[in-house]
């Protein structure tokens, strides 16, 4: 019986797909220079006021850099840079 208040019922929270923060910069890097900014500026603008005014929705790029945390992306630069 449907209503049967008596069953058990199961949730199952599906797992946010892990994103590389490098695929990220490079996907906003495109939309920011599509829509005219300086992705440069815009990126150090986010990063270091946490902000995320400073990057544009254009593409979905508000939405998808906001599923990495600020610290991995500065890490992964100085990865980079250092390497």
């Amino acid at each position: 019986m449907p209503g049967d208040m008596q069953e058990t019922m199961m949730f199952k929270v599906e797992k946010e797909e892990k994103v590389r923060v490098r695929d990220v910069l490079t996907e906003v890097q495109a939309a920011l220079t599509e829509k005219g900014y300086d992705p440069i500026n815009q990126l150090i603008g986010y990063l270091l006021s946490g902000d995320p005014a400073y990057i544009t929705s254009h593409k979905g790029a508000r939405n998808l850099i906001r599923r990495v945390e600020r610290d991995e992306i500065l890490a992964e630069l100085l990865k980079s840079y250092l390497a």
